[in-house]
């Protein structure tokens, strides 16, 4: 049975690499996850690494959706 935090909130998938294969499962214990393989250790890591983040990391690097509009604006004019 999935969590009511993933069914209302969606997962909050954690990705790693052993070897060759990069796995993920969920952080709010709900047992989703799965796995694939890539052709080398090397890859999996990469694709470990830039998938492994929140959104909140970035927090104080980028607008947030209400500045989205203004943000837009400003780029066209």
């Amino acid at each position: 049975m999935t969590p009511l935090a993933c069914r209302v909130l969606g997962h909050r998938p954690r990705f790693w690499a052993e070897g060759a294969t990069l796995l993920w499962e969920c952080d709010r214990d709900c047992s989703a996850g799965s796995s694939r393989e890539y052709a080398t250790a090397a890859d999996a890591e990469s694709y470990a690494r830039a998938l492994d983040r929140e959104d909140r990391d970035d927090l104080g690097r980028r607008s947030i959706i209400s500045l989205m509009p203004l943000r837009l604006l400003r780029r066209r004019g």
